[in-house]
């Protein structure tokens, strides 16, 4: 049986690719997200290796729940791409809710955690024991976008989660490692063809890259053993505007 993987956002956009990458390859995947007919377009012809799961990654028991059924359908779990994200609106952050404020913080941050926290447990005690986690972090945490503060704080926040669970759970042969993402072609980004606000005020169409990039990235630092480690990968379209000034 080759590697089972969880992959949470996996209805759509990066989360899809990973996971239909990863399928290919001959993985066995749980998907986890909130719509199941999403997951079930991801999942469509892979047959038993692809476990539609629609989860709520803010909710600690729901999250269990994810992880239960995919141990009781595969048996282990070797890798969890933590995926699942999402924004507020690019408003003044004196306009901003606190409602949107939580919101963020509860998918990117709070759910992250839950995710990383289940994988753990059921790593521990697998036999073999082990396995790897990749966040999804972004380049937003290095060179924030005008008025993304919740996505940008919280990304910040999941490199220091990333570093904390690397450190933390190499005793127990489990690796965490972290990929930044820029401008990849998913629904999320089509706005960019249109142009986006920059930091000079003007508005900017922006370049953007193939989404199965991506997932050749994330299957890259999974290929590697245990024994070794991406801590950080960056991928991003070539010549969007991260390195440099506007």
């Amino acid at each position: 049986m080759g590697k089972v993987a969880v992959v949470t956002g996996a209805g759509s956009g990066i989360g899809r690719a990973v996971a239909r990458i990863l399928l290919e390859e001959g993985y066995s995947v749980a998907l986890a997200g909130r719509r199941r007919d999403r997951l079930q377009e991801t999942a469509e012809g892979f047959g038993e290796s692809a476990l539609a799961a629609p989860t709520d990654v803010t909710d600690p028991k729901s999250v269990a729940a994810l992880f239960d059924a995919a141990r009781e359908k595969f048996g282990r779990i070797d890798l969890l791409f933590n995926n699942a994200g999402t924004g507020a609106p690019p408003v003044p952050i004196d306009e901003l809710t606190v409602e949107q404020w939580r919101a963020v913080v509860d998918v990117n941050l709070s759910g992250m955690f839950y995710c990383a926290q289940a994988a753990v447990k059921l790593m521990k005690r697998q036999d073999p024991r082990g396995g790897r986690i990749i966040n999804n972090g972004s380049i937003s945490a290095h060179a924030p976008r005008p008025n993304s503060a919740p996505y940008t704080a919280t990304k910040h926040a999941v490199t220091g989660l990333t570093k904390s669970l690397s450190l933390d759970l190499r005793k127990f042969d489990i690796v965490a490692g972290q990929i930044d993402i820029g401008n990849a072609a998913t629904e999320m980004t089509e706005r960019m063809k249109q142009g986006v606000p920059q930091a000079d005020g003007s508005t900017m169409v922006e370049p953007r890259m193939d989404v199965r990039h991506v997932a050749e990235a994330v299957r890259y630092m999974d290929s590697l053993p245990l024994q070794s480690n991406v801590l950080f990968l960056t991928v991003m379209a070539s010549n969007m505007p991260f390195v440099g000034r506007g």
